[in-house]
């Protein structure tokens, strides 16, 4: 169990040391379609950053959890360039045993320890870690489907190795320091969500893996002016108009020659997904306005492709997780706009109802099972998981601890149906720690959750508000008395792809914090965040500012209607990323309503950003450069007549710190006083404790000074 929380610990100290609770919580579950064992990740304690490997298995009729591997047992390398910029697209902040793989029976696992690739068998109690052969430092090791081959990228190549073998063999090596095997591109991994770059076929017989070369894309230098002895960091980024890498696939049967699976990439230059768990496996593909998505089904008797579908989607395709994939009977599933609804589809026939959006397939089934296991939304702020068959019967697994019944539910929850066995997670506004079990025919189990419980308590407001039904929450300090002026700070995110309006008590722990600290805190999601549909996302086509910024504007002002105590004429305004760049905008474009801003990592100017974010919204900036205009910060800056607190990682390879130090400029130039603070050797996750624990600090104290009242 995790340690006591001393009374006198900050809450700021307390979230940067559990690295905002994440630590001590199982995560990446695994599980075979019979239902009998799960194999997982969990550290020691909710301060504890080392991943260990775990299985829950059923002994006797009942459910019992076992310690599989403890990283500390283990020897360790360091950890390869390859797998830190890995962790940083996935944003992970363990360290350890981050990933495994497991064969189909989920008898063996593997792994890689800072580098050193190790199997390990699950089924036999006691078993050991064994060390498997590698030629160096190596990331992301997969276990064969038939659990007899390992396959994994040493420096940009990928290497086969059988698992009782001496030597591991080169499959596909990098012809040069631009060129890389096996690992997923920068924009394939930071904006489309595809993390992995080999796949295993099915029948274990090979692997498709992807190439990248990126020599044409241009070249920025990520350095540290805190240490200029050390030589800067080359990093390959695609900004917005500029040149992708050129990604091609190859089909690599263990014993052939691994042979290009050729499309017309000029037309198709974004590999999407790869999904080989059917047969045949299938490919996505976008061109590069994301209008365009072509699925591919893959011959490997001849090495080619051969075109199922395309489809066109304005103003761009919204990629979901999980498909497109084949289910058991060789059906093409898809998530496609449709009554604006994201529905699901089988073989382009609409089969979950409207006005139920679903945001991920899970599971797709067999041959013998044809029932499909999904993640929807049935309202904004809730998620669940539901099971649909092939007539279309809906039954709601997460609606109650008897995951068959289907009865109404408010939190917000994840997990997946595979074969005879339920996981699921559940969160709520009750209590800021989740709960994940597993149900099976032998019973149900809820698994040790070591993670903090935070000492803060939120107590949320949910409401929806204005003429759009804005999702807002509301937080004011505990014990706040009634008719007592406060402050406001708006929390938003804003932009695409997340969430802030939730369920979930623990998504606000931060903004209950700081609303005990003397603020009221609202948090709002506007047009563009995901959960309301194809029509709410596609609003900000074109125009990344004006109705994201609109929208905190209009909840804002409804909700003071209500909440009587907001002081209106001491409005703050924070973010980070997305919305870093819209606490800035707000305070430029909107000082009438916004009085002081914390901007962190914002983007600051569009046309620095990657192809992948920026294109499908904004199109291609010689094209659309007006669009561009009116979305740029440096445009704007002389409209600065409030405190702005620029806060930027000089190591963020995402966005990059060029962005805060343009800004700077340009404020500087038009005569706007404003404040930057640099973070040396931080990323764009500032992971490090006492830089997460002081930025916190630093923000309350910042408002505190610009929203004080006469």
């Amino acid at each position: 169990m995790s340690d006591p929380v001393l009374s006198s610990e900050s809450f700021p100290r307390q979230k940067a040391m559990t690295r905002g609770f994440r630590l001590g919580a199982p995560r990446a579950f695994a599980w075979d379609r019979g239902g009998d064992r799960v194999a997982f990740l969990r550290s020691a304690g909710g301060r504890e950053s080392a991943g260990d490997l775990w299985c829950a298995e059923v002994v006797d009729g009942a459910w019992r959890e076992r310690l599989v591997c403890s990283a500390r047992s283990l020897a360790a390398g360091d950890i390869p360039a390859d797998e830190l910029a890995r962790r940083e697209r996935l944003r992970e902040v363990t360290s350890g045993i981050t990933a495994f793989s497991v064969d189909t029976p989920v008898r063996s696992a593997v792994f890689a320890l800072d580098g050193v690739p190790y199997i390990i068998d699950l089924a036999t109690e006691g078993a050991r870690a064994v060390e498997l052969a590698h030629p160096g430092p190596c990331i992301d090791p997969r276990i064969s489907p038939d659990g007899r081959h390992v396959a994994f990228v040493h420096d940009r190549s990928v290497y086969v190795v059988a698992i009782d073998a001496h030597q591991a063999k080169p499959l596909l090596s990098a012809e040069g320091p631009d060129v890389a095997y096996g690992l997923a591109n920068f924009i394939a991994a930071e904006e489309m969500e595809r993390h992995r770059g080999f796949w295993w076929l099915r029948d274990s017989s090979g692997l498709i893996v992807e190439r990248y070369d990126e020599s044409a894309v241009q070249m920025q230098w990520i350095a540290d002016p805190a240490v200029p002895r050390k030589e800067p960091v080359a990093h390959r980024y695609p900004a917005a108009g500029t040149a992708n890498p050129q990604v091609s696939l190859f089909l690599a049967v263990l014993s052939k020659t691994p042979t290009e699976l050729c499309w017309d990439t000029n037309l198709y230059p974004y590999l999407a997904t790869v999904s080989t768990n059917s047969n045949p496996p299938i490919i996505s593909v976008l061109n590069r306005a994301q209008t365009h998505n072509a699925v591919f089904d893959v011959d490997v008797n001849t090495a080619t492709l051969s075109e199922r579908v395309v489809r066109e989607q304005q103003p761009w395709v919204t990629l979901i997780p999980g498909v497109p994939a084949l289910d058991g009977a060789g059906c093409l599933i898809e998530v496609l706009p449709s009554d604006g609804t994201f529905r699901l589809h089988r073989d382009g026939v609409p089969m979950s109802p409207v006005g139920i959006h679903v945001d991920a397939v899970l599971d797709v089934g067999t041959a013998d099972d044809s029932t499909l296991c999904i993640s929807i939304q049935r309202e904004p702020t809730t998620s669940d998981v539901a099971s649909i068959d092939a007539n279309g019967e809906f039954t709601v697994l997460s609606a109650s601890a008897q995951p068959d019944e289907l009865t109404s539910s408010t939190g917000w929850n994840s997990g997946s149906r595979k074969g005879a066995l339920t996981l699921l997670s559940r969160a709520d506004l009750s209590s800021t720690r989740s709960s994940t079990s597993v149900y099976s025919v032998d019973g149900a189990h809820t698994f040790t959750n070591n993670a903090e419980v935070s000492t803060i308590q939120p107590q949320v407001h949910m409401r929806v508000v204005g003429e759009r039904n804005l999702r807002a929450a509301v937080l004011l300090p505990q014990g706040h008395t009634p008719g007592t002026a406060l402050p406001v700070i708006c929390s938003p995110y804003g932009g695409p792809h997340a969430q802030r309006v939730i369920s979930a008590a623990a998504a606000f722990t931060t903004e209950q914090w700081l609303a005990d600290q003397g603020f009221a805190v609202v948090v709002v999601d506007g047009r563009g965040t995901p959960g309301r549909g194809p029509d709410w996302e596609f609003a900000v086509h074109g125009n990344l500012a004006d109705p994201v910024l609109a929208d905190q504007v209009d909840a804002l002002h409804a909700l003071a209607k209500e909440f009587t105590d907001f002081d209106l004429t001491r409005v703050g305004i924070r973010g980070w990323s997305f919305g870093g760049y819209l606490a800035a905008l707000a305070v430029l474009e909107r000082p009438d309503v916004f009085h002081a801003a914390v901007a962190g990592a914002p983007v600051t100017e569009w046309r620095l950003y990657d192809t992948g974010y920026t294109e499908r919204y904004l199109g291609m900036p010689v094209e659309n450069s007006a669009q561009y205009d009116n979305s740029s910060l440096l445009t704007k800056a002389d409209l600065l007549t409030r405190p702005l607190l620029m806060i930027h990682g000089l190591a963020d390879d995402n966005v990059v710190a060029a962005h805060t130090l343009q800004m700077s400029s340009a404020l500087l130039a038009a005569g706007r006083m404003h404040n930057v603070l640099p973070l040396s050797g931080v990323t764009h996750m500032t992971p490090q404790e006492i830089v997460a624990e002081n930025l916190l600090l630093t923000e309350v104290e910042f408002f505190r000074t610009h929203l004080a009242s006469d």
